[in-house]
């Protein structure tokens, strides 16, 4: 017996197709998403010579697409924000390249560094803004892909809290 694990497994275990799952192409759960996030921000090569700042208006740009969702490339300059929105019946998961953001919702507000990441379900509202004194860079992933983003009144924002980022 194998002094590092209680298991042993015995004969031709490729001989036992059910308990082989093949890679998946695409992503299809959210610990995929979340998988995809942090392979795309992890290789800069893909992303960092796209990324663009205006001072008018907020940058952004479609990096992916796949079966049902897409991967979106946003830049804010200080003081840029989203406004308070939802994704529709998108779920996602926002990460922050370079940077950092703010996420605003009724209840808290919360700072969001490089390396960060939040996973939001559908109908998440939420306000996302550069509070910094430098530019930030974002990635966001939409699973099924953002067919709307409502806009919603503003809310009694409370106190900005920092929070620790892991």
């Amino acid at each position: 017996m194998n002094s590092d694990s209680d298991l042993q497994i015995a004969g031709d275990i490729l001989a036992v197709q059910h308990l082989l799952q093949p890679a998946r192409e695409h992503p299809a759960t959210v610990a995929d998403f979340v998988g995809l996030a942090r392979s795309i921000a992890a290789d800069r090569a893909q992303w960092a010579h796209l990324v663009q700042y205006d001072a008018a208006s907020r940058w952004y740009h479609r990096l992916r697409t796949g079966p049902g969702y897409e991967v979106w490339l946003l830049s804010w300059v200080p003081g840029q924000g989203s406004g308070l929105h939802d994704h529709g019946g998108s779920s996602g998961v926002l990460t922050v390249l370079d940077g950092e953001l703010t996420e605003r919702t009724e209840q808290t507000s919360r700072s969001i560094g490089a390396g960060a990441q939040r996973v939001f379900a559908p109908g998440y509202v939420h306000e996302v803004v550069n509070d910094s004194l430098e530019p930030a860079v974002s990635l966001h992933v939409y699973y099924p892909g953002l067919t709307e983003m409502p806009m919603h009144a503003k809310c009694s924002a409370p106190a900005v809290r920092e929070v620790p980022v892991a």
